[in-house]
């Protein structure tokens, strides 16, 4: 007669899950049934035989009445075994059609054959609320996910009270993220020797240090003390259970997380637009760009703050205040960052730096390669959570959707910066690197004996090689000019920079040493060249 789990309230028992360690449930209907995944103590270890206690609160009853709820316990691969026929509690009907005898009312009915063929014990119990039983002590002795249903049986409107806990044996997280515990710690660690190895480097070039690998160095620092304080925060969850100090913690991690995606925007700008390798300084530019950063900060400390205090059933249109103005800087920032990467290159491209080009276009891959990635995921993510809705999904997806909401994140993101701290490491010609220009050179060139050839010089090879410079022909030394000793080869190559700034020109390897120098002068100028 009555379908308890039918209709919205059986997708409500598989879609509601454990947010802590121990839930209250009353007749209310978002309350009367709490699902959680549960590991075993063979899977994951710990002190704690693994349990699910559940315990009554005694009513006030009216003198001479004996109100009645129903509870079963069950792990979500057996649901097919609890009721008959769209008949859930064992009332009189069900009892009059044999589907459960008068020793089981007020208990959910179970399939014939359900003790034999469940894969894990289905336990029932009708809670007499006048004197309500023991705590039930349910032991999880397989992997699984596992749900505590409830409902007033007898009369319909009875209310009641019972807590209920999901006890793993490693701790008080709950199963769901208890898999982030390690996995922070891990990231935490690759930090560190990321920073060990940027250390290393910088100390030992810490006199051709350019500005922007100060920036890379604090964020490395940044990113160390965030990964460290967000496993401590779930490490102290699961020592303590959800206490102030956890919350605590919790605000403290949501700070630290704006400011990490405000400080990577803010140096991955000011990367783009060549700050320390094209410009020796961005002038107001870096002011704007300063500001920027504070603003995404500022919004997204209060979209944080809001996503913890506001529930979605709470929020209203006024939310749209708190998410537009930290869209609107997200925005500015990925429009800004692609559009001064295009201008850097396209700049190197005209003035010929290959060098410095190759290293920006590799920075234009990665990012390329990141953003494909993220928006790979995000399409993955909305087919699997197409079917979200489905019963099944939460109950066959609960290990894994921390990783698929947060876990991969951060995997592109130690990606990403792992690239640019081998990209912008230090190194001895820092400064220098910065500082200068190659000579711009054409792959085709030409030299001044060019002129004049004839083509039926071709015939004779060693003449033909005389035109071309080719000194490998015997007693040809070919068309050179030998300066003077002491003369000054290089040529300076006027140029304005792009913020006034002057950047000197480097010669290349085609600036030869004269044959007829003396070997006083040479080692006179090698010498100078050291310094």
């Amino acid at each position: 007669m009555r379908s308890w789990l039918h209709g919205p309230l059986l997708l409500g028992l598989c879609v509601v899950t454990a947010g802590a360690n121990e839930m209250k449930m009353n007749q209310e209907n978002d309350n009367r049934q709490i699902c959680s995944g549960m590991y075993s103590k063979n899977d994951w270890g710990g002190d704690v035989d693994p349990h699910i206690l559940v315990k009554w609160v005694q009513q006030d009853v009216p003198e001479g009445s004996d109100p009645i709820a129903s509870m079963i316990i069950f792990e979500w691969k057996d649901y097919d075994l609890i009721g008959i026929e769209n008949e859930y509690l064992c009332d009189s009907d069900p009892i009059q059609a044999g589907f459960c005898n008068s020793n089981q009312t007020g208990e959910f009915i179970l399939a014939p054959n359900a003790t034999d063929i469940s894969k894990n014990v289905i336990f029932t119990q009708a809670v007499h609320l006048k004197d309500p039983p023991l705590p039930v002590n349910y032991g999880i002795k397989k992997t699984g996910y596992y749900c505590v249903g409830t409902a007033a049986f007898s009369p319909l409107d009875t209310q009641y009270s019972a807590t209920v806990e999901f006890r793993n044996a490693y701790g008080e997280l709950p199963a769901a993220q208890i898999a982030k515990l390690p996995f922070y710690g891990g990231i935490t660690i690759v930090y560190a020797v990321i920073g060990a190895f940027w250390a290393f480097l910088y100390v030992q070039h810490r006199h051709d240090i350019l500005p922007v690998q100060n920036y890379i160095t604090a964020i490395i620092l940044f990113l160390m003390a965030e990964m460290l304080v967000t496993w401590g925060f779930y490490d102290f969850m699961n020592r303590n259970g959800s206490t102030v100090g956890a919350k605590v913690l919790m605000i403290v991690v949501a700070i630290l997380n704006a400011g990490r995606n405000s400080f990577s925007f803010f140096l991955l700008l000011i990367v783009c637009m060549g700050y320390g390798v094209v410009k020796h300084t961005l002038g107001k530019t870096m002011i704007y760009v300063r500001y920027l950063a504070a603003g995404h900060f500022v919004f997204g400390l209060i979209y944080a703050i809001a996503s913890l205090t506001i529930t979605p059933e709470s929020a209203g249109p006024l939310v749209l205040f708190i998410i537009l103005p930290l869209a609107g800087t997200l925005t500015a920032f990925y429009v800004w960052t692609l559009n001064s990467l295009k201008e850097t290159i396209r700049d190197l491209v005209e003035r010929k730096q290959t060098v410095k080009l190759s290293m920006y276009r590799q920075l234009w891959w990665a990012i390329l390669l990141s953003i494909m990635v993220i928006f790979g995921f995000f399409f993955f993510n909305s087919f699997t959570f197409a079917s979200s809705s489905s019963p099944d999904f939460v109950p066959f997806h609960w290990k894994t959707r921390w990783f698929i909401l947060d876990g991969w994140l951060n995997f592109v993101y130690l990606a990403d910066v792992i690239f640019i701290a081998y990209l912008w490491r230090p190194t001895a010609n820092n400064r220098r690197f910065a500082m200068s220009d190659e000579l711009a050179q054409d792959d085709e060139g030409f030299e001044i004996a060019d002129f004049g050839a004839e083509d039926d010089d071709d015939d004779d090879p060693e003449s033909a090689a005389a035109h071309r410079g080719d000194r490998t022909q015997p007693g040809q030394e070919g068309p050179r000019y030998d300066p003077p000793p002491g003369a000054n080869t290089a040529k300076e190559i006027p140029r304005e920079s792009l913020d006034g700034e002057t950047i000197f020109a480097v010669g290349e390897d085609g600036d030869r040493w004269s044959d007829e120098g003396s070997d006083e002068e040479r080692g006179k100028l090698v010498h100078d060249q050291g310094k």
